[in-house]
């Protein structure tokens, strides 16, 4: 009986509507399809008359969906109801999170050469000779069976992505893997995956996903590799400036261990997992037209203008040099001054504390010169899997290691974030439902966990709980009576730890006096409060806030004149050069930004 039921039961049915400028692209039709895996229920995606299996990433990708298509996600059987829910939260997710990455604004530029414009991937200066990129496969003996070159490829791939998890270019690799595991299901050869491979990557031709054309590419490559098919690539011993007219993911970290000061791509874009990777690597690079330019001719790259200098003048080459060692001095005075205290010229100190959300960047932040942890956000902790109580507390205690200075921001989901083992019910507005501290209200169990495993690594260490989204007095006294009840059941002593709030909902603002009679501190979150501010959701794909608006820095004007209590601010703004000044002025003392903009803004804080 159940098993007719199974069979039998009737489809449900929803509809999605992509709403990222990027379209639904590999990376998240990955992640989509890893999960939609997971249910044992059959699912299919329709778009245009063409129904295809959920499951498969690259037959998902054929629907080639862009911005504002619309597709019916269709599931039937076994927990068809839990897998609805469950992917429309993560689809939801995918879309409010996949950010469109923009063109770079380009700096005047007045070269008297001939110049080809290009757009720009990573800014920064390169003169040197090119060097054309050329492919040779070579042949090696191999008793590996292609099943075989197959799976180590798949587990390499896991490999990397476990490796570089704590990264923002992670799921790169987790997208490659799901990619290959889903063509290599209907592969019997090497030379059959050769040819589903460029059928599939045909259908991308003309679409906003063609740039991930190579990802199809770079797999195949990995799968020869192991089949003894190995591309060798000789680079130059001496500094040269890369022409191609595109690179494979995995070539980047090749190139990297080089003497490539620049990179100029002709067949790729700005969203190409090729330039999220030369971002990474922080190489100097450019999409422009350069088919022409002969190998060793001597080039000026110069991405901060998007251009490429062929025939530079001695003046041109003069200003290049000049541009590049302003760069480069300017880079080597930041980060020697790392470690110094920050002033202004009047000699007002500011402290620079570091934004972080793990282990790793903790420890990066010490090394680039944080003063202490103005915001950590444990959200890392709460992935794909519900954390255990042990595992929080050893992860807390090993960054509280680091500094004296450190607030924690309790486990701050909902909105554009969700997880998998938390039931929160679909919201038509997410951002103005339950996140933040409503999780107190909502998951306690959740949150008495995260805060006992806080309080056991802190110990007997002076630290700072902040909690995020309050909107009213009622809710931080809450909080906090929760946190103190937790510390009571265990017979903990907290009296060394303050409790503040996230300035991030508009009301907070007028209820200041009253709040300075029960918080310890105040943190600005400058990203949600403009978007509070200005009822524009900050992932919006094309409604954008000002972020240096007059309104904002009122607001932040009277957050410092009315509060009694220390006010940090932990939004992008702390690290924005064209801000710190104002914020300065207007009386911040404390600001908390990513551990990379250390350096460079406690020098910017040095001429104020």
């Amino acid at each position: 009986m159940s098993l007719l039921k199974h069979l039998f039961s009737k489809p449900l049915a929803t509809q999605l509507t992509i709403t990222s400028s990027n379209g639904f692209h590999l990376r998240p039709v990955a992640q989509f399809s890893s999960l939609a895996k997971s249910f044992p229920c059959k699912i299919t995606a329709t778009f245009q008359k063409k129904t295809v299996d959920a499951k498969s990433v690259n037959t998902l990708l054929s629907l080639s969906l862009e911005k504002e298509d619309t597709f019916t996600l269709q599931i039937q059987g076994k927990k068809s109801e839990e897998a609805r829910e469950a992917l429309v939260t993560l689809f939801e997710t995918l879309m409010q999170t996949d950010i469109q990455i923009k063109k770079s604004v380009k700096t005047a530029s007045d070269y008297e050469g001939s110049l080809i414009e290009g757009d720009i991937i990573y800014e920064g200066i390169a003169i040197a000779p090119v060097y054309h990129y050329a492919r040779k496969e070579v042949q090696h003996k191999t008793n590996v069976s292609f099943k075989e070159a197959l799976q180590y490829s798949i587990n390499e791939l896991e490999d990397l992505y476990l490796l570089h998890k704590k990264e923002d270019n992670a799921t790169i690799y987790l997208a490659q893997k799901e990619l290959l595991a889903s063509l290599g299901e209907k592969s019997e050869s090497l030379t059959n995956l050769e040819q589903i491979i460029v059928q599939e990557a045909d259908t991308l031709l003309g679409t906003k996903l063609e740039s991930k054309r190579a990802d199809y590419q770079d797999i195949l490559q990995r799968v020869k590799k192991h089949l003894g098919l190995e591309i060798k690539v000789t680079f130059p011993n001496k500094p040269f400036i890369l022409l191609s007219n595109d690179l494979l993911p995995s070539e980047i970290d090749a190139l990297s261990e080089t003497q490539v000061l620049g990179v100029i791509l002709q067949e790729t874009s700005i969203h190409s997992h090729a330039a999220i990777l030369l971002r990474a690597a922080g190489i100097a690079s450019l999409i422009a037209e350069t088919k022409n330019i002969s190998q060793n001719t001597p080039l000026i790259l110069d991405s901060h203008a998007g251009v490429v200098l062929c025939t530079p003048s001695a003046n041109d080459l003069q200003k290049a040099t000049l541009r590049l060692e302003q760069d480069v001095n300017q880079n080597a005075l930041s980060a020697s001054k790392r470690f110094d205290l920050a002033a202004t010229i009047q000699g007002k100190e500011i402290k620079v504390l570091a934004n972080v959300g793990d282990l790793n960047s903790a420890r990066v932040a010490k090394e680039e010169g944080a003063e202490g942890i103005g915001l950590l956000r444990s959200e890392f902790l709460f992935k794909a899997n519900k954390p255990s109580f042990e595992t929080q507390q050893k992860a807390y205690r090993e960054i509280f290691s680091f500094f004296d200075d450190i607030t924690v921001r309790t486990l701050d989901v909902g909105g554009d974030k969700a997880l998998p083992y938390i039931e929160i019910p679909v919201e038509n507005n997410p951002f103005l439902g339950v996140r933040g501290v409503r999780l107190f209200t909502t998951h306690p169990e959740l949150l008495e966990e995260q805060l006992h495993a806080i309080f056991m690594a802190a110990g007997e260490k002076h630290i700072k709980i902040m909690f995020p989204m309050v909107s009213s007095v009622e809710e931080f006294t809450q909080a906090k009576a929760f946190a103190q009840n937790i510390a009571k059941k265990h017979r903990l002593d907290i009296s060394h730890i303050d409790f503040g709030i996230m300035i991030e909902v508009p009301s907070v603002l007028f209820l200041l006096e009253d709040f300075n009679k029960v918080v310890d501190f105040y943190s600005i979150g400058t990203n949600d409060l403009s978007q509070y501010l200005f009822a524009i959701e900050r992932t919006h794909p094309t409604l954008k806030v000002d972020a240096l608006s007059p309104v904002l820095f009122s607001a932040i004007d009277m957050i410092r004149q009315k509060a009694t209590k220390p006010v940090s601010i932990c939004g992008e703004l702390a690290a924005n050069k064209a801000a710190i000044e104002k914020l300065v002025h207007l009386g911040i003392e404390t600001l908390s930004v990513s551990p990379k903009s250390i350096a460079q803004t406690k020098e910017f804080i040095r001429h104020v």
